[in-house]
């Protein structure tokens, strides 16, 4: 019987598509990513299921919508009762593992009490030990449109199952600070090896953290802006020249972990499954090295949309503009604000820099696949969790709107038995990369799992069967001005756009056919009346196929 495939499975942080070479960007520089373009299937037009962490990772490991796992935010864990797709290869003889950024569970604690306040600032997520949480963040709720419940007994929640205590607490930071010797108990989601990196900039936690400080007993203090080295005249919010090198960056070490991972499976006769995860390119800015000034922000072009306002733009964007011209920024934390042009052109220029970083490392490992003669029977795949906006209508970081560069991500399958060097327009999505590993290695799916072999669709010409690519994203109250939190659908379908925000009465319809950009939001305008109406029924058809069937009646009547 011949082996089943390797899977060599890149996934990075924050990283939009068109920040790389082969999917058209003119100044950063991948080599190694284009590469695996250049021998392999490259999706065009491949979309997020949620443009935040925890959700679409989660959809990524079961191949079901975030609000069919339950893991609608982050913060909420996935369910250690989950079936994933990694459980399948491994139950079929996989060795899997999985090295870097997991975020399928909290990396992070706040008071246990519900009334715990948000998280402070970006200073705060860099700090090894919590701060005193600020008064003046908005507070969370703890539902859409619900404040915190007045009672305390048991009942006040829809369910009894609580995503927490000790079976949740397996990528808790704190777990390493109070013992360094500490591992991340497995199986874990289907992997069997998990060596963890969680967390951004020059403060990653985990199994990565123990390492460097064992290599450097004073790397405390090179960690974070207090220690950073001079910028340079850069100014801009989230960025600084960390003192950490390049030997002792994350990157660096996944790439030398992952190495020594393959070189073990070496002359195995078990098929494995590798989840390689970079933190990268996600924000704080700070490339570490020759990274800091690779690329110079003077020729960094803007984005096309980058001082564009559209028509009916959603309350959340209207409110941030408007602090915006009152000097407030809200510059210093995870979700979006607003950026000048300089502050654009420095924020390109060190994403890109992260960028060229990992890419690096990428070669390195894709050089040992080929030199332990693994690359002849290893599907290489490389993804992104969500993008970024990264300038797009002045705007950075994430959440709560929809525009191309946070919802579109890059895919590439490359795939020895394959054809390498093509193209697809064929739409898809996180929501089918279980189904479609889980085809390669022909291996039955489990009841419940939404997407479709989008790489078998490409091949023969035939779409998926769904009336449009849904994403959903289901953000808490804690945004500026948005006391019942943000909850943002969009259908994606023959380059159009839908997108609707709850509690409003203007939605987004882009054609981005015609408009790439995205800066003609086309909801008001008379004559697309017909394809408004046309994208919310496909809307509400798409809906209704993702209804959950994990649940199976045992009964014919």
């Amino acid at each position: 019987m011949a082996k089943k495939p390797n899977f060599l499975f890149f996934i990075t942080d924050q990283h939009r598509a068109d920040h790389l070479g082969c999917y058209g960007n003119p100044v950063v520089r991948t080599p190694h990513i284009d590469s695996l373009a250049g021998r392999g299937l490259t999706f065009d037009e491949f979309y997020v299921s949620c443009p935040i962490c925890m959700p679409n990772r989660a959809t990524i490991l079961t191949g079901r919508t975030p609000s069919a796992n339950g893991a609608r935010q982050n913060g909420i864990p996935l369910s250690v009762d989950a079936v994933t797709f990694v459980d399948l290869l491994r139950a079929a003889g996989y060795s899997t593992g999985l090295i870097g950024k997991a975020h399928f569970q909290n990396i992070s604690k706040l008071d246990a009490s519900l009334e715990a306040p948000a998280r402070p600032g970006i200073s705060a997520a860099l700090a090894p030990i919590p701060q005193e949480p600020d008064p003046d963040r908005p507070r969370p709720t703890h539902g859409v449109g619900d404040e915190a419940p007045g009672r305390s007994d048991s009942l006040w929640n829809a369910t009894r199952e609580w995503r927490t205590g000790p079976r949740y607490d397996l990528e808790w930071t704190g777990q390493w600070q109070k013992n360094p010797d500490y591992r991340v108990p497995t199986p874990y989601y289907g992997f069997e090896h998990v060596e963890i990196a969680n967390g951004h900039g020059d403060w990653v936690g985990g199994d990565y953290a123990v390492w460097r400080a064992r290599q450097d007993p004073d790397i405390a203090r090179k960690v974070g802006p207090p220690n950073g080295l001079d910028r340079a005249g850069v100014t801009a919010p989230q960025a600084w020249r960390t003192a950490v090198p390049e030997e002792l960056w994350s990157s660096t070490w996944i790439a030398d972990r992952t190495i020594d991972w393959l070189e073990k499976r070496a002359g195995s006769d078990d098929p494995f499954f590798l989840f390689c995860s970079f933190p990268d390119p996600h924000n704080p800015f700070c490339p570490p090295g020759k990274y800091w000034d690779m690329y110079d922000p003077a020729d960094i072009p803007l984005p096309a949309s980058h001082g564009h306002a559209n028509r009916d733009e959603p309350r959340y964007l209207r409110t941030l503009r408007a602090h915006a011209a009152e000097g407030r920024k809200h510059d210093d934390f995870m979700w979006g604000f607003l950026a000048g042009e300089q502050h654009t052109r420095e924020i390109l220029a060190l994403t890109y820099g992260l960028i060229s970083c990992l890419d690096d490392q990428v070669g390195r490992i894709l050089a040992r696949l080929r030199e332990l003669g693994l690359d002849d029977d290893t599907v290489v795949v490389f993804t992104s969790d969500h993008g970024d906006f990264m300038g797009d209508h002045g705007l950075m970081l994430k959440q709560g709107l929809h525009y191309q560069g946070v919802i579109r991500v890059p895919f590439i399958w490359a795939d020895p038995a394959g054809t390498g060097d093509s193209r697809t327009d064929v739409t898809g999505g996180s929501i089918d990369i279980a189904q479609t590993v889980l085809k390669r290695a022909e291996i039955d799916p489990c009841a419940g799992m939404q997407g479709f072999d989008i790489v078998g669709a490409a091949a023969t010409g035939r779409p998926p069967e769904r009336a449009g690519l849904t994403i959903e994203e289901d953000c808490p109250a804690i945004h500026i001005d948005m006391d019942f939190g943000l909850r943002t659908w969009t259908l994606i379908h023959d380059g159009w756009r839908l997108t609707r925000f709850l509690g409003e009465e203007t939605g987004e319809l882009f054609d981005r056919n015609t408009d790439p950009h995205e800066m003609n939001n086309l909801w008001s305008d008379p004559a697309a009346r017909a394809k408004l109406q046309d994208m919310t029924d496909r809307m509400l058809a798409e809906r209704m196929r993702l209804t959950d069937t994990a649940m199976l009646s045992p009964f014919m009547a």
